[in-house]
């Protein structure tokens, strides 16, 4: 049998800290990434979704869930990834699109229940000056969970975190 002295709510607590390694100001858990933990005579299984399927950040993710769990003391442990449900913005609360914001990324605009929208039919604010008076530059910004904006009035270009 296999030691599992912690419980669910100290992992999730443990695992929250962990930051988004291309959003460095939010955290996987704020994402909406984590998403549980299961603990079983074999150990503990921590369940993520990530942003995108084939989101290049998940293996780093994977490596410091593991890391931050081996260094309080659990061996024990392994990821899986959950793909559904799909990772959807609805899953980020409104103070998690602050943080985007101030770190210089368009949160989403809607939310999933209308991901119909292209980003070039949706009203984006610029993050560093908050026009909208904006446009789409390209429908893959820094990683593909974001478009590439530009600002007609700061002249900035910035990412926005797209709906889904």
């Amino acid at each position: 049998m296999v030691n599992t002295s912690f419980n669910k709510k100290e992992i999730l607590t443990l695992l929250s800290e962990i930051k988004d390694p291309e959003i460095p100001v939010v955290t996987i858990e704020e994402m909406g990434m984590l998403r549980d933990v299961i603990i079983s005579n074999n150990g503990y299984e921590v369940l993520l979704t990530p942003t995108y399927t084939g989101c290049p950040a998940m293996g780093i993710i994977e490596q410091d869930i593991l890391s931050t769990l081996q260094d309080a003391g659990i061996s024990n442990a392994k990821v899986t990834m959950v793909f559904a449900p799909a990772w959807t913005t609805d899953w980020m609360s409104e103070s998690t699109k602050e943080k985007l914001v101030q770190f210089g990324i368009a949160a989403p605009v809607h939310s999933s229940c209308v991901n119909w929208l292209s980003p070039r039919n949706v009203e984006v604010s610029c993050p560093k000056c908050g026009s909208k008076n904006t446009k789409i530059v390209a429908q893959f910004g820094s990683t593909a969970c974001k478009a590439l904006y530009s600002c007609n009035d700061c002249q900035e270009p910035f990412d926005y975190f797209k709906c889904h």
